[in-house]
C-alpha cells in the first residue's frame, strides 16, 4: 500500500545574520492513512520547520531540499505555489498552528473566518458551512457556539482561540492533519475531548495526523509511530511502543528519564545539560554528542550511521542500544513542612462578583467568579491550585497578591489584612512567575537589570548593595555569573525562566505564586525548572502557591492541592489523598483525563 505522505533527505537552511543556520538535515519521514506520527524533542530541534516546509510556509530565503516529497501518490516538488494552494493546502493538508493570536485575523469575526475558506473554494453553500462550523464548535468544546460565531478573536481566552483554530482547520476535511502544539494552552479536560475528537476523526476518514508535542505522556498514548528530533534530525524512529518504552539513544533515554510520573513516589527529574547547538555550522559528528553522557572518542568527528533495532525502528548512535539502564532515580530534598506552620497567605470567605451585560443595551448581570473560597499557604510549603479555565483561579490569585479587592472575605499575609499593606510591603510579601518566560522579560534590558529592578521600584540599597543581590539571586536560581550583563534573547527558555525566579526572589518574599510557569517549556528545561523549586524549598524554605493543570507537576512538587471548580473549592487535602482517593467527582474527571506516561506497557487503543 503506498503511503499518504512520504519525505526523504529534507533539508532546510536559512540565511541568518552571521551566515546560514543548517536547520533541518536529511530528515526523512512516512506517514500511512489512518496512522497517527508524533515527533518529538526539545525547541529548536526542528520539528515545526520540517512541517512549515510541507505547508510550503517557510521563511523568505529558505532553502529547502528533498530527494522525495510525495503525498497520496502525488510529487509535490512537482507543483508550483498557485497549484499547490489550490489543490492540497487546505482541503488536503491542514495545520494547526501552536499560536492561535498569530493565526486568528483580529478584525474578522469567528464565523466568517471558519466559513471563508469552504465557501470560497465552493465545497460548501454558506448556510452548509455556517451549520457546520456551529457544528464543529460544539465538538471541539466551545459554549453557546451560534453565540461565539459573531464574537472576535479577542473576546475569546487563549484556550478557546486554539479551539477555535482546530475547529477550522477542520472545516475542509483534509486528508492530513498536522497538530504543533494543539492543546499546551488547553486544560487537561478538553486536551483530552480535542485529542478524542482527532482520534475519532481518524477512524471515521482514515485521516493521517501528524502530531508536534513536548508532551511525551500525550504522544504514548496517542500516536502509532514516534519520530524523535535533535539539533535538525531525526535521531530516533519506530514504533512508538519501541520508542517510548525500549529507547535506543541516549538523547531519548534522557527525554523520559524528565518525565515527571503520575504515580509512584516522585523522585529527582534527570535533567539534560546543556542545551540545543546553534547549528550554524553542520556537525562534523554526532549532534548529541556535547551532551551526551555515553559518549565515545569517535562521536565528535564521525557522524554515525542509522541503526537498526527490530522492525522499523532506528536510531542514528554507535551504541548497539542505549546501554545506560537508566540511573538509579534520586530522592527529591528532605522537606518536612510542619502540620503546625503558620500560614503566609490565608483566604477566608473570598467571594468576587462582576457586573456585566450582553450588548451596549442589555440588562445588567452578575457573575460570581469567587463564591466563598478559603484556603491557606503555610510556610514551607507547596500548594497546588488546580481547576479548568474559567474556575476562578486567575481570579483568586490576583486577589491573594493585592492587585484585586475581594467583594466579600478577608485575606492576609502573616496574620496582616491584605488591603492595609502598602504596595511595596506587599509586594516584599509575595511575588509571581508568570507563564512565559518570553514575553515576560524586557528583552531591551540586561539581565543585572532585570532582577535588581523590584529593589529599584523599593529604593533599596545603593547600586553596589544591588549588584550583590542580584548575584545572590542568581546563584540560588544556578545562574552562571558570566550571564549578568547577557540579554534574554541569549538564553534558553530554562534560563529565562530561572531569571523570571531570581527576580522574583532577589526582594527574599515570604511567597511566590507561580502562574503555570513550565506549561511554555520543552519538558528537559521543565525538568531543571522542578528540580529548582525542589532545591529552593528544601534551602530556604520557600513558600509556593502552584496554579497548573498539568497533573504529573502537581504530583512531582505539591504538598497539598486545592481543587476549583465554578468559583468554589471542591476539595483540599494532601497531594497524595487527593491524587490517589479523590472525594470529588469534578476530582476524579481531571484524573481520568490526565495523560499518563506508562513505563511497562503502551496502553493506548491503536487505530485500526
Amino acid at each position: 500500500m503506498t503511503a499518504l505522505l512520504d519525505i526523504r533527505d529534507l533539508s532546510i537552511a536559512l540565511p541568518v545574520p552571521g551566515g546560514t543556520l543548517h536547520a533541518v538535515r536529511e530528515v526523512s519521514l512516512s506517514l500511512d492513512r489512518g496512522q497517527a506520527l508524533g515527533i518529538v524533542g526539545e525547541s529548536g530541534s526542528g520539528k515545526s520547520l520540517s512541517a512549515l516546509a510541507l505547508m510550503r510556509l517557510l521563511p523568505r530565503g529558505a532553502r529547502c531540499t528533498a530527494s522525495a516529497m510525495t503525498f497520496d501518490g502525488q510529487d509535490l516538488r512537482a507543483l508550483d505555489d498557485a497549484a499547490f494552494a489550490r489543490s492540497v493546502s487546505g482541503p488536503r493538508i491542514g495545520m494547526i498552528f501552536q499560536e492561535p493570536m498569530t493565526s486568528l485575523n483580529p478584525v474578522y469575526s469567528i464565523g466568517r473566518q471558519m466559513t471563508e475558506a469552504a465557501v470560497a473554494r465552493r465545497l460548501l453553500t454558506a448556510t452548509e458551512a455556517r451549520r457546520k462550523a456551529r457544528d464543529l464548535l460544539e465538538r471541539v468544546g466551545i459554549p453557546e457556539p451560534e453565540a461565539r460565531m459573531a464574537q472576535f478573536p479577542h473576546q475569546l481566552s487563549g484556550g478557546q482561540r486554539q479551539r477555535v483554530m482546530i475547529a477550522m482547520t477542520l472545516m475542509l476535511d483534509p486528508d492530513l492533519l498536522i497538530a504543533d502544539e494543539p492543546t499546551t494552552a488547553l486544560d487537561v479536560t478538553v486536551q483530552a475531548q480535542i485529542l478524542d475528537l482527532l482520534d475519532g476523526l481518524r477512524r471515521e476518514r482514515q485521516m493521517g495526523l501528524i502530531l508536534i508535542s513536548h508532551d511525551l505522556a500525550v504522544v504514548a498514548e496517542r500516536t502509532d509511530r514516534v519520530a524523535v528530533m535533535y539539533g535538525g534530525e531525526v535521531i530516533e524512529s519506530g514504533d512508538a511502543s519501541g520508542v517510548l518504552h525500549s529507547p535506543a539513544h541516549p538523547y531519548t533515554q534522557s527525554l523520559l528519564q524528565a518525565i515527571p510520573h503520575l504515580g509512584g513516589a516522585p523522585a529527582r527529574l534527570g535533567a539534560i545539560p546543556g542545551t540545543v547547538p546553534s547549528l550554524m555550522a553542520p556537525p562534523r559528528g554526532c549532534v548529541f554528542a556535547p551532551r551526551c553522557a555515553q559518549a565515545r572518542p569517535g562521536c565528535a568527528t564521525t557522524r554515525p550511521p542509522l541503526l537498526p533495532h527490530g522492525a522499523g525502528h532506528t536510531s542514528r548512535c554507535v551504541l548497539d542500544h542505549a546501554s545506560g539502564d537508566r540511573p538509579h532515580a534520586q530522592a527529591l530534598r528532605p522537606r518536612t513542612p510542619s502540620a503546625t506552620a503558620e500560614p503566609v497567605i490565608a483566604a477566608r470567605d473570598v467571594t468576587r462578583l462582576f457586573s456585566t451585560r450582553k450588548g451596549l443595551f442589555g440588562p445588567r448581570r452578575t457573575i460570581r467568579a469567587l463564591d466563598s473560597v478559603s484556603l491557606s499557604v503555610n510556610r514551607g510549603e507547596t500548594l497546588a491550585l488546580i481547576g479548568e479555565s474559567g474556575s476562578g483561579k486567575s481570579t483568586l490569585a490576583r486577589i491573594l497578591l493585592g492587585l484585586e479587592a475581594p467583594s466579600a472575605g478577608t485575606v492576609t499575609m502573616l496574620g496582616r489584612p491584605v488591603a492595609d499593606l502598602p504596595a511595596a510591603e506587599r509586594a516584599r510579601f509575595v511575588q509571581p512567575v508568570f507563564q512565559d518566560p518570553y514575553s515576560s522579560l524586557n528583552p531591551r534590558r540586561r539581565l543585572d537589570e532585570i532582577i535588581a529592578r523590584p529593589l529599584v521600584l523599593r529604593g533599596e540599597g545603593d547600586a553596589a548593595s544591588r549588584r550583590a543581590a542580584v548575584r545572590e539571586a542568581m546563584e540560588l536560581v544556578r545562574l552562571p555569573s558570566r550571564l549578568v550583563y547577557a540579554y534574554p534573547s541569549q538564553l534558553s527558555g530554562g534560563q529565562r525562566q530561572r531569571v523570571a525566579i531570581a527576580r522574583a526572589l532577589v526582594t527574599r518574599p515570604e511567597a511566590l505564586i507561580c502562574d503555570e510557569p513550565t506549561s511554555a517549556l520543552d519538558v528537559s528545561v521543565q525538568a531543571q525548572i522542578l528540580n529548582l523549586l525542589d532545591d529552593l524549598r528544601a534551602e530556604m524554605g520557600l513558600t509556593c502557591l502552584l496554579i497548573t493543570h498539568d497533573m504529573a507537576v502537581v504530583h512531582q512538587i505539591a504538598d497539598r492541592v486545592a481543587v476549583m471548580y465554578g468559583g468554589r473549592i471542591v476539595e483540599q487535602g494532601t497531594a497524595q489523598e487527593v491524587l490517589s482517593t479523590p472525594r470529588d467527582s469534578y476530582t476524579e474527571r481531571l484524573l481520568a483525563a490526565a495523560p499518563r506516561f506508562d513505563d511497562t506497557a503502551h496502553n493506548r487503543e491503536v487505530a485500526q
